[in-house]
């Protein structure tokens, strides 16, 4: 086998992957004709053996492959069959992976009347009479009367304080990303104790969404204690404001109205009245003025009476 494995040019796996008869005479009996499919491939399992792969036609297992395995024990010797099995293929529809039970419950599954113990070796917790790196762990440990069985491990604390640091109330959730300050410097911000005291604590905000739980103190929200808001008139005022009782009015100086000048045929007919008819002393008070008439007869009228007017003066 070690010559094989040392001096093979490929010659080995050539006569492998020709050995297609073979192993379809191999699955044929092992199955039957109305099981077996076109082959669809050969896959190199190691330098002297190979698996030639055939459809499966068996009911319930769409998808799946007959896989035949051969090999070659020397250059001289003959090609054997080593197994024949059937095994799922890519588009295959297989179970999930198994998962024991107490790995599938998540946070929030435990309900009322619940029971999930842990494990015996868990590695988030350690007795409580063993020396720990964290005084507050040692404090609460030891209690005379009231001590604990097991307390945090430095493996839970690292476990819890990632689950925090990634979780709803972490530097990273949408809630701290938009928030105008941290956690750290909130006066409702309480430090847990111990080697967590470095980054965590709880919300006493009862007006945060945080409020009653752990929270990093990277994290934030916008109620925090130190949150300063201008408050402004909700009605728009103009940046430019006028104060009129520091100004001094004076009134503008009247202007003189002219008289209207009168039009043509105003004076047309002021000139055409009868000054026979009119007393001399008071004529500017008696004078009357003839109605108004058509402009090609006015025209004609005034000439008329210019005449008259005219003869009149040269009798007297």
């Amino acid at each position: 086998m070690t010559l094989l494995l040392t001096l093979d040019d490929g010659s080995i796996q050539r006569k492998l992957a020709e050995a297609v008869d073979l192993a379809r005479a191999a699955v044929l009996e092992d199955a039957g004709a109305e099981q077996v499919g076109a082959h669809v491939g050969v896959d190199r399992e190691d330098a002297v053996s190979a698996s030639h792969l055939f459809e499966a036609t068996v009911t319930g297992y769409r998808g799946w492959r007959w896989s035949v395995t051969v090999a070659l024990a020397g250059e001289d010797e003959p090609i054997t069959v080593s197994e024949v099995v059937l095994i799922p293929g890519p588009d295959a529809r297989v179970a999930p992976a198994w998962v024991p039970w107490d790995r599938r419950v998540q946070a929030g599954d435990l309900g009322v009347g619940d029971i999930f113990p842990v494990e015996k070796d868990d590695p988030r917790l350690a007795p409580a009479y063993l020396e720990s790196d964290d005084p507050a762990v040692e404090a609460v440990a030891k209690e005379t009367g009231l001590g604990r069985v097991h307390v945090l491990s430095r493996h839970g604390r690292l476990d819890a304080a990632a689950r925090w640091h990634g979780g709803e109330f972490g530097p990273r959730s949408d809630m701290a990303r938009s928030a105008p300050d941290v956690c750290g410097s909130c006066g409702f911000f309480v430090s847990l104790a111990g080697s967590l005291s470095a980054a965590f604590g709880a919300c006493t905000n009862d007006i945060s969404p945080a409020d009653g739980h752990v929270v990093d103190v990277e994290y934030g929200c916008g109620a925090h204690s130190e949150i300063e808001v201008e408050v402004t008139s909700s009605v728009p005022v103009a940046e430019l404001v006028y104060d009129d009782s520091l100004m001094d009015f004076e009134p503008a100086p009247e202007t003189p109205v002219e008289a209207p000048e009168p039009e043509p045929a105003e004076v047309a007919e002021a000139a055409v009245v009868d000054e026979s008819e009119a007393p001399v002393a008071e004529a500017p008070e008696t004078a009357e003025v003839q109605p108004e008439v058509e402009p090609e007869a006015a025209t004609a009228e005034t000439a008329d009476e210019a005449q008259v007017e005219a003869e009149s003066a040269s009798e007297h």
